[in-house]
């Protein structure tokens, strides 16, 4: 961990070194992950906690952000590492200003292509992950402290072909819409964000020989820019842009059977 010099306070006849404020970012090392450790390098916060599994290109985000990236190796798909969290915050014992669960996987595909570890794989990261972290890390913060879950507009109805995501997007949503409940009176704001398509590596770029188009694309920039305001707001949910403000009006009016068949008909030619 990197040092900090910080000035002592005195408490009574007893002297103690402020607690170190720190940012959590998980799927730090690319996409949404990099720009949101970009973005909190530039807020009153000490260091930012990267997390990743690839050591050289949470190396490269600390070269490209500066001093207060920590870079973290953890695969949160293991157990034993996403628990290990909990020694490591025992041993630190930061505040814990902000926490962004980032970190994510997808596929889009017919049900019966996904075998059981890759399943197991997908929920791990996608649900039982941020859940984990958001308990080891709630008592490490308090009032002005912020949980970012990325959800997905894949949250707001079942998707076919893409509905193990899907359905661990809505999860999050869910996860955080109900927690931002609980904590509010202890002044911790929790927001799922919301976007539609993002340009990162995530997205395939061409499937069956064909180019895929994305509608309502908009970069990470956009989307970390508008989940960090909302949350300072107090709001449980950000949403980005025009286009997935209407999914989200369209999937609340319209039957999910009709959405699914939309859907369907928007994606036949790359089935």
């Amino acid at each position: 961990m990197n040092n900090h010099t910080q000035s002592n306070i005195k408490t009574g006849d007893k002297t103690e070194a402020p607690r170190k404020r720190i940012a959590i970012v998980t799927g730090a090392s690319g996409g949404i992950g990099r720009v949101f450790v970009r973005e909190l390098a530039k807020e009153t916060i000490d260091e930012i906690w990267a997390v990743g599994r690839n050591s050289q290109r949470l190396s490269a985000l600390q070269n490209e952000a500066g001093v207060k990236v920590v870079p973290v190796c953890k695969d949160l798909t293991d157990h034993a590492a996403l628990l290990s969290f909990s020694d490591l915050l025992k041993e630190q014992a930061p505040r814990v200003l902000w926490l962004v669960n980032n970190a994510g996987i997808a596929r889009m595909a017919p049900s019966r292509e996904f075998s059981a570890p890759e399943i197991t794989q997908a929920t791990d990261l996608n649900c039982k992950a941020p859940a984990v972290l958001i308990s080891l890390c709630i008592p490490y913060m308090e009032k002005g402290s912020y949980i970012l879950n990325v959800s997905s507009a894949a949250a707001f109805q079942p998707v076919p072909y893409l509905n193990l995501y899907a359905a661990a997007k809505a999860f999050a949503r869910s996860y955080s819409r109900a927690l931002h409940a609980e904590l509010r009176p202890c002044g911790i704001t929790v927001t799922a964000v919301c976007p539609g398509w993002v340009d990162t590596d995530l997205l395939s770029r061409e499937r069956n020989g064909r180019i895929v188009r994305f509608p309502g694309l908009v970069i990470p920039e956009r989307v970390v820019a508008k989940a960090l305001k909302d949350a300072k707001r107090g709001r449980d949910m950000s949403v980005c842009s025009l286009y997935v403000k209407c999914q989200h009006l369209t999937a609340k009016l319209l039957p999910q059977r009709l959405t699914m068949r939309l859907w369907l008909h928007g994606i036949r030619s790359y089935l």
